[in-house]
């Protein structure tokens, strides 16, 4: 029976994915989004955007679901030109299998043919999904309010033609029962089949029958005991695993190499769909969490903290950088909180903000005011625990392969 314990625990850790990939797409479809068919956002995320763990606030989003079973599909992205602009293509199992727009296409847009694992076709510009369900999301720079307009130009660009279909399911989310879980990851991995490479996990969860058409009425009383315990230690093993934060260094976590594309990482590919679902891999974004002193990594929002980047040490990327600032959510999420300034947060492209005399700069980040002569660099908190991200949109190699650190933040 420890075998199940073992199985329910592995599974549930690797089809998370999955299950808040069908989730985003059903709550998708019940705002009246189409399957083959770019919705754009055409605003900025607020507090009240909880569709997507950790939002940013900085880039217009386009978003569409797509299922290759019924063919492929066109894809066109606009000319950006200096303007950032990444679609990212992932599976069903949120990997980002391609990454197209500025830093891989360029700045001129182009078309290009999304193809499913069986369809046989050939082309400079061909794209293949490993999975039938692909998730497409776009993020479109605005670099203030100014540019929004502009930004919503570029946006209205993006598009899609193909087949479209109607949406697979309905699956349970992650707050259901163990038995209606399992029944949706079996479902949906039977739509996306896992690949070869993953062969030595399936047969670790192999005790539930996952993969040959999984009853849950076939277990007795003890053995149903043991999938619980293991399925309450997968749900505690993905909140204790720190979502986006890899290993931190000098107060900020620098993200695994893996992110965005995980392989056999399957316990980080689980933290980061539930604390930071959809996360670009690092030589697109960088995501840094800091390092708070309470538990989970948070900060204490009475207390006044300041970011001081020195005249000669400010964030090196080839784009831009946002500090976002969250308050956390009982089940291991991460939102915007409503605060007066209605900002949420801070970066080299903030109106107001400024350097020092010397060149460098200072960031200040509490629930008070740092004073009227501060607040053009002020992060407002909560009075309450929060957690704080770093973006660094296309890093420059030093910051990419760990020659840059970033400074401590400092208690004021």
């Amino acid at each position: 029976m420890s075998d199940l314990r073992t199985a329910a625990r592995d599974a549930y850790i690797y089809t998370l994915p999955l299950i808040e990939v069908a989730t985003t797409r059903q709550r998708g479809m019940g705002l009246g989004q189409r399957m083959g068919v770019f919705t754009h956002v055409r605003n900025l995320a607020t507090p009240k955007h909880r569709a997507v763990t950790t939002p940013n606030t900085d880039t217009l989003y386009s978003t569409a679901h797509i299922d290759l079973s019924a063919g492929p599909v066109t894809i066109t992205l606009p000319a950006a030109g200096e303007r950032y602009l990444s679609l990212a293509l992932m599976d069903a199992y949120t990997n980002n299998f391609a990454v197209l727009g500025t830093r891989t296409t360029g700045p001129a847009g182009g078309t290009f043919r999304l193809v499913g694992p069986r369809d046989a076709m050939e082309g400079w510009n061909i794209v293949r999904s490993p999975t039938d369900h692909v998730w497409a999301l776009a993020r479109i720079l605005v670099e203030g309010p100014h540019d929004l307009e502009a930004a919503r130009e570029v946006q209205a660009g993006i598009s899609m033609q193909g087949p479209g279909g109607d949406p697979p399911g309905p699956y349970a989310d992650r707050a259901a029962g163990w038995a209606a879980y399992f029944a949706s990851a079996a479902a949906l991995m039977a739509l996306n089949p896992p690949p070869v490479t993953d062969l030595a996990a399936l047969r670790r969860m192999a005790p539930l029958g996952l993969t040959e058409g999984f009853d849950a009425g076939r277990f007795s009383k003890a053995e149903v005991a043991e999938i619980e315990a293991g399925f309450a230690e997968g749900r505690r093993a993905v909140r204790g695993g720190g979502g986006l934060a890899g290993n931190f260094v000098g107060g900020w976590s620098y993200p695994s190499v893996r992110l965005g594309d995980f392989d056999q990482d399957y316990e980080l590919r689980g933290t980061v769909a539930l604390g930071g679902l959809a996360a670009l891999p690092p030589a697109e974004a960088m995501y840094l969490q800091g390092e708070g002193p309470l538990p989970g990594k948070l900060f204490d929002g009475t207390t006044i903290w300041r970011l001081h980047f020195p005249a000669d040490g400010h964030l090196p990327v080839n784009s831009f950088w946002s500090l976002s600032l969250y308050e956390a959510t009982d089940d291991g999420q991460f939102f915007f909180w409503d605060n007066p300034l209605n900002r949420y947060a801070i970066g080299d492209r903030t109106p107001g903000l400024t350097t020092n005399p010397d060149g460098s700069l200072d960031i200040w980040i509490g629930h008070e005011s740092p004073g009227a002569g501060r607040e053009g660099n002020w992060l407002p908190a909560p009075a309450a625990p929060f957690a704080l991200f770093m973006r660094a949109y296309l890093p420059k190699p030093e910051l990419l392969h760990g020659y840059y650190r970033m400074p401590a933040l400092e208690v004021v």
